[in-house]
């Protein structure tokens, strides 16, 4: 399935994204600005663009592995949510979890968005939940 998501450029430099492969998830988003990332700093990136998502989706905004595996940087939010109602500037909080500087140039990859369905819940109080078999085992209660 296909939908429609248009793209305002609020930079004259900034970059459409854009799918680099047939059959990839998501469209690569660009850094509108440099940045300089000391290890464990973290910055909000802008990307130069504003989104239009259908209602019924939402934009997730995901770490690009490779920038992950080569200097360690990731998005402190992730997945990051861009609702279908805001037309904000698209920002992407970084991180460097490496133990070297990392300079983000203009124009330079830093992540990725997927658009993804979702669904509005109905949220009903009630005085008691359903048993199951987990019950309210939380963090590693289902073993190493």
């Amino acid at each position: 399935m296909t939908i429609q998501v248009r793209v305002q450029k609020l930079r004259p430099h900034a970059i459409v994204p854009d799918y680099a492969h047939p059959g990839d998830a998501g469209v690569d988003l660009f850094a509108a600005e440099d940045h300089i990332l000391k290890p464990g700093e973290r910055a909000l990136v802008p990307t130069g663009i504003a989104v239009a998502i259908p209602d019924g989706y939402e934009g997730q905004v995901r770490p690009k592995s490779g920038l992950a595996l080569r200097h360690g940087l990731s998005i402190v939010n992730t997945p990051g949510t861009v609702d279908a109602g805001y037309r904000g500037e698209v920002g992407v909080i970084l991180i460097n979890l490496g133990q070297e500087t990392v300079q983000v140039r203009r124009g330079q990859k830093i992540a990725q968005m997927v658009f993804t369905k979702v669904e509005r819940a109905k949220l009903e109080v009630v005085d008691r939940l359903d048993e199951t078999s987990r019950g309210s085992g939380g963090f590693g209660s289902t073993g190493i």
